[in-house]
């Protein structure tokens, strides 16, 4: 893969991480149309490190806030019984306990499928499917969702809710950020509460995989036709910036537009991938090996 191969795919993994289209299915589709394989699950993986670093600059005080109150409340500042430890008296230290249970489940099922996750679910067969479904799931939630309430409304059941709806992105073409938003459309958030949550949901996750990948490809060498280091390099870099703008236009286009534009694309990219499937264009597993 040279420069501007991967040039392109981390300006693919920018620009689709926080949109709810699936950036695992961008770049499975991209990366094969470019250089005839599937770039992998660890390239996908470490460029996300790219994106994730985006959020951390854009809520930077969000996170410094977090971060600050549950550990006043972990060491007792507003009471020493537990249920003041756990963030009883303030909302954003239970924010803190939300993300890390609703974490878990991302984290547990990640290392309970990860040869799955590597290979067979990555078949862009697959991939069609999750597309049409969870595009026109999006839709649904959008049109009838009540979008009332607020993070201030997360309890640990809706936490928990939302973190299975994260895992549910290990399939390519779900979608880490529309897999949670629906979620959260459905339990009644606002658009702007679902995409935030999603958002600082998918730090720990991303970046815990992300970390993963890129220290068990240390010392490896990259498999025929997949993207070496400087390459992954760059492409996350390129996506560390082009995903910060994203972010900022997203959040902004959702407050007064609905989700219909990425349904009716995650449904237009699903055809374009059969009938470049049908015609030999791409193949189902991308010479992954199964």
């Amino acid at each position: 893969m040279n420069a501007w191969e991967a040039i392109l795919l981390g300006l693919v993994q920018g620009l689709t991480e926080f949109l709810p289209i699936s950036s695992s299915a961008h770049l499975r589709i991209v990366g094969e149309l470019l250089g005839g394989t599937d770039p992998g699950a660890a390239f996908t993986a470490i460029t996300q490190i790219g994106t994730e670093a985006a959020v951390l600059l854009y809520y930077r005080r969000t996170i410094r806030d977090i971060c600050v109150a549950w550990w006043k409340s972990l060491v007792g500042t507003h009471g020493s019984d537990w249920r003041s430890r756990m963030g009883a008296h303030d909302d954003q230290a239970r924010m803190a306990w939300y993300i890390a249970l609703g974490s878990i489940p991302i984290g547990v099922l990640g290392l309970l499928f990860q040869d799955q996750i590597e290979t067979y679910l990555r078949n862009l067969w697959i991939t069609v499917t999750t597309l049409v479904v969870f595009g026109l799931l999006l839709g649904w939630a959008d049109k009838i969702g009540r979008r009332s309430r607020r993070l201030d409304e997360l309890n640990p059941k809706r936490a928990i809710g939302f973190g299975f709806a994260q895992a549910l992105a290990l399939v390519p073409g779900v979608s880490r950020s529309g897999g949670t938003i629906t979620a959260g459309l459905f339990m009644g958030f606002t658009r702007k509460a679902a995409a935030d949550y999603s958002f600082l949901l998918a730090i720990p996750a991303v970046l815990m995989s992300g970390f993963y990948q890129l220290a068990k490809s240390v010392g490896e060498d990259p498999a025929p036709g997949s993207p070496g280091a400087g390459a992954t390099l760059v492409a996350t870099l390129v996506a560390f910036v082009v995903g910060y703008v994203v972010i900022i236009g997203f959040l902004k286009l959702i407050t007064t537009h609905s989700f219909m534009p990425f349904v009716w694309y995650r449904l237009g990219l699903a055809a374009v991938v059969v009938v470049l499937l049908l015609t030999g264009v791409l193949t189902a597993n991308g010479g992954i090996v199964v």
